[in-house]
């Protein structure tokens, strides 16, 4: 059998993104209001801050200052609903954002389709740090629940399944310009990063969305046989949130 060694708490240092100096610290008593923002596509697989495998679909998430790892409960002002989830990351390095959720909790929380919402984050200390994560939907009294590893492997959680099929792609209508958009990042230093890895998959497009997301999109394409096998290609890589556009004509 494998034993996997329990992940060293970290501080860290101070340090410096974009001239803005920021000052990890063990906060015990943490407990913010803000906007979140979250990052899936791009950022899977790769090492996290603290030497960790990034996984989209854990309950995991980004913090600027606070140890890694340590756990906070995020409330999505917008809904009620909250979220335990593992600060395993640095990040979100844009004005006013205070935690960037992994997808699967952005999905939990209700925060994906937005791409951002008003949040509160406390930080919590689960019991024996094998506490399972636990969402409250708002005006229910039911739980989902997820059950955490014991205490000899690392605390990594298993995610919650969610139900609902791929996005089937859609029909542009004639003489207008297709796309695939791959994904809507907020972080600067994020979508700089996917458009570096995207090129390698054809030409890159960026769009400024009214919300303030940048819009990544592969394209143009000359037509639908051609969008679909770059949306396929995409949906391969594991960018299953990837879609067809098209823009006027």
């Amino acid at each position: 059998m494998i034993t996997r060694a329990l992940p060293m708490v970290k501080i860290g240092k101070p340090y410096q993104v974009y001239g803005v100096t920021y000052h990890p610290a063990d906060d015990h008593n943490y407990d913010q209001k803000g906007i979140a923002s979250w990052y899936g596509p791009g950022f899977h697989a790769l090492d996290t801050a603290n030497g960790e495998r990034y996984d989209q679909d854990d309950l995991t998430a980004a913090h600027k200052t606070l140890p890694m790892p340590s756990w906070v409960e995020v409330e999505n002002l917008d809904n009620g609903r909250k979220l335990t989830v593992r600060i395993n990351d640095r990040g979100p390095f844009v004005a006013g954002r205070i935690i960037d959720l992994s997808r699967k909790s952005a999905q939990l929380l209700g925060v994906d389709r937005a791409g951002t919402a008003r949040v509160r984050v406390r930080r919590v200390y689960p019991a024996g740090r094998s506490s399972a994560p636990v969402i409250i939907a708002a005006g229910s009294s039911a739980l989902l629940q997820a059950t955490a590893p014991a205490d000899t492997t690392p605390p990594v959680v298993r995610s919650v399944a969610l139900a609902g099929a791929m996005p089937a792609p859609t029909m542009p209508p004639t003489g207008a310009g297709l796309f695939v958009q791959v994904a809507a990042l907020s972080d600067p230093g994020r979508v700089a990063w996917l458009a570096g890895y995207l090129s390698a998959f054809g030409s890159v497009v960026t769009e400024k969305s009214p919300g303030g997301l940048t819009r990544l999109r592969l394209g143009p394409y000359v037509n639908v046989t051609a969008g679909n096998a770059a949306l396929a290609q995409m949906r391969a890589a594991g960018y299953t949130d990837a879609r067809l556009v098209s823009t006027a004509p």
